[in-house]
């Protein structure tokens, strides 16, 4: 039976220094955080990728850190995410084909209040952005010592391209059921962005207190079936 895990990624306060947008209508625009690591080849700055808008000033010429990357979004054509820490690796590396892995980010909300759907926050939330269904998963060390035809698989990761290879674990998505979604999916209440609603307390093992939003968050075969029934399911229509 599938499992899931829900990582956060995408920009924040940090890093650019600015949360990507949600619209009244949930729509959202996906910006990735910045390169902090010497790369082998140029790798495209925000302007390039038409999203200066959404980041500060200073960020606008910076490198992208386009992980995760989405087939058909900003330029990519694959879905693959690489990760060096311990934190988000290690649950990452025990996943399996069939298995979901979810993408989580804290969103800013825009737009007309009088627009606004009524799941939204009014300031900001946390919202899982996509999905990969995984086709493969393989540790640092597996990469090292794949083959040609395995490291082809994952030649676009922003990780390969860094000087020095520095992912703990690499997944690949199924092209047939991985995306970004058309639709931002509520992670928190509509009270505030701090407050998790059922997605994380009732359906994942995290207990929604404290900073959960920047926690891995892991659900078992059975809520991994309810969330993607929800994921595609109105927010209207399960989030009071």
């Amino acid at each position: 039976m599938p499992r899931a895990v829900a990582i956060n990624v995408a920009a924040n306060t940090n890093l650019p220094g600015r949360r990507g947008p949600v619209s009244p209508d949930g729509s959202f625009v996906y910006v990735p955080i910045p390169e902090d690591e010497p790369t082998s080849d140029p790798v495209a700055t925000y302007a390039d990728l038409d999203l200066a808008e959404y980041v500060p000033d200073d960020a606008v010429d910076l490198p992208v850190h386009l992980d995760p990357e989405f087939a058909g979004v900003l330029g990519r054509e694959a879905y693959t995410y690489g990760d060096p820490h311990g934190v988000k690796a290690r649950p990452l590396s025990q996943l399996n084909p069939g298995d979901s892995l979810l993408f989580y980010a804290t969103l800013s909300v825009t737009g007309n209040e009088g627009a606004r759907a009524d799941w939204l926050p009014s300031d900001w939330g946390c919202f899982l952005i996509g999905e990969f269904r995984v086709a493969e998963v393989l540790t640092g060390d597996d990469y090292r010592a794949a083959d040609a035809a395995t490291r082809e698989r994952f030649a676009s990761n922003a990780h390969v391209h860094r000087e020095s290879f520095d992912a703990s674990v690499l997944v690949r998505g199924d092209p047939a059921d991985s995306r970004l979604f058309d639709r931002a999916v509520p992670l928190s209440t509509p009270a505030g962005g701090a407050e998790a609603n059922r997605l994380v307390t009732d359906l994942s093992s995290d207990s929604g207190k404290g900073p959960w939003w920047r926690r891995v968050l892991r659900y078992d075969d059975s809520a991994t079936t309810e969330l993607r029934d929800l994921i595609d399911t109105d927010p209207a229509e399960w989030l009071a």
